[in-house]
């Protein structure tokens, strides 16, 4: 297998979910900031792809690794309690990992690759999904996502670009960057309508994922690093608001890997019963 079609794991962390709900722009710095720490997370992959770290993050200590091979949807942050804080900003950066037994990469990519049908297999996070351009090399699609959290409603509609590189038939990697994010009003009632990028709330600025998949051991290990920049916290109220912020981008994570898994299994069943009836008109 060569290069295929992008594969993307949903990076929706509503990283602002109790910050401040006043109108913010985001500012030069904090772009620069969050520029900055892209590209340190591209070191530490080619850090991976170079041989000088594992490839899979989970094969870094033995008991992540034996948990994940267990069926366990292991979820930690990459920076300090998850966040790091930039001017007028937080970056938050955590990474999940899973096994999908049974599975083979192909059976992945066909789920990751249907972005016409992620509101039905990332639901009720994601309200509508679209294929806009499917490359060979390059792919973009769009989604409007909403989340309901504590007094916080965020929907969100955003551009993506998506790339995938295959190293070999077994092992490959994903980057998926939203290039356009633009905050909903009202979404789903009279007056709704889309704010400039950049502006609303500051619940999301940025959303950037890295994705690895290995298939061996009887199927595949899946991993997705989700950096999501958003607006600051106060620092009178980060004792009340980080711990709450982490829990949501645990939850959010672990959802997304489950829901991946549990489309990735349907559609392994599916297959096999298509095969089956296939061999039993053959004969």
């Amino acid at each position: 297998m060569s290069r295929t079609k992008s594969f993307f794991a949903i990076a929706v962390m509503a990283a602002g979910v109790a910050a401040r709900t006043n109108a913010a722009e985001l500012q030069r710095a904090t772009a620069d900031a969050w520029q900055a720490y892209v590209k340190g997370a591209h070191a530490r992959l080619q850090a991976r792809l170079d041989g000088n770290k594992p490839f899979l993050w989970m094969e870094e200590a033995a008991d992540r690794t034996g948990r994940v091979q267990r069926g366990e949807i292991v979820v930690a942050p990459l920076v300090g309690h998850g966040m790091q804080t930039v001017p007028n900003g937080l970056i938050h950066d955590w990474i999940g990992a899973l096994f999908m037994p049974n599975a083979r990469i192909e059976s992945l990519l066909r789920v990751v690759h249907d972005y016409d049908r992620y509101n039905a297999i990332y639901k009720p996070v994601v309200v509508d999904s679209q294929t806009l351009d499917a490359g060979d090399a390059e792919q973009q699609f769009s989604m409007l996502w909403q989340w309901h959290v504590l007094f916080v409603n965020a929907a969100m509609r955003g551009r993506y670009r998506a790339h995938d590189v295959m190293i070999s038939p077994h092992r490959g990697y994903s980057i998926v960057e939203a290039t356009t994010l633009q905050q909903i009003e009202n979404l789903g009632h009279a007056g709704e309508h889309l704010l400039p990028p950049d502006t609303g709330g500051g619940f999301i600025w940025r959303i950037y994922g890295i994705s690895r998949y290995e298939e061996r051991d009887g199927g595949v290990y899946l991993e997705i690093e989700a950096i999501v920049l958003s607006r600051d916290v106060p620092s009178t109220m980060r004792w009340l608001v980080n711990p709450v912020v982490n829990r949501l981008s645990i939850y959010s994570l672990t959802t997304t890997l489950q829901q991946t898994r549990d489309a990735v299994d349907k559609q392994q069943v599916a297959r096999q019963r298509f095969l089956a009836s296939e061999l039993k008109i053959a004969r």
